[in-house]
């Protein structure tokens, strides 16, 4: 998409976050505003944004920890937050529906991992449910297997990316 722009979140928009979070996964998986504002509370540094045409149609977010595997207590409560942690989380790659199968994710994806890299991390982190398992595989992610995380009642799968 032309005219797209990756940048970080500022205060102020993380209302929109959360009605982009509500339109893009079940209500018993999507992180509610509160969830939103404390995670943004404790690390906005990970919060990212897709800007197309003045309006914010996508983001990104997640936290550090010394984990290597996303568990479901870090989506609860950010004091789980490891600013010095080597792994950076993806809690959620949120597209609005009318914005998907345009490259956003994945231009998401792709700055976040940078950012990563830049902030000295080892690894991305997130889980997913099987059928993103491949989308995932290909930014180089590698799938652990079925993950602990019971999160919304779902299956998940843990993927890692080693930087």
């Amino acid at each position: 998409m032309t005219g797209l722009i990756i940048r970080p979140v500022k205060t102020e928009e993380v209302d929109r976050l959360s009605e982009i979070e509500a339109a893009c996964f079940p209500p018993e998986e999507a992180a509610p505003l509160e969830a939103l504002l404390q995670r943004y509370g404790a690390f906005p540094e990970n919060f990212l944004a897709a800007e197309a045409d003045g309006l914010i149609v996508g983001f990104i977010n997640g936290c550090t920890t010394d984990s290597p595997v996303l568990y479901d207590d870090l989506y609860h409560d950010a004091g789980h937050h490891k600013p010095d942690g080597p792994n950076l989380t993806v809690f959620g790659l949120d597209v609005l529906p009318d914005y998907q199968n345009q490259g956003i994710a994945a231009r998401l994806m792709e700055a976040y991992i940078a950012k990563a890299r830049s902030d000295g991390r080892k690894a991305v982190i997130l889980t997913c449910k099987d059928h993103l398992v491949h989308y995932y595989q290909k930014f180089g992610f590698v799938c652990g297997g079925v993950s602990g995380s019971t999160h919304g009642g779902a299956v998940w799968y843990d993927m890692t990316l080693t930087l």
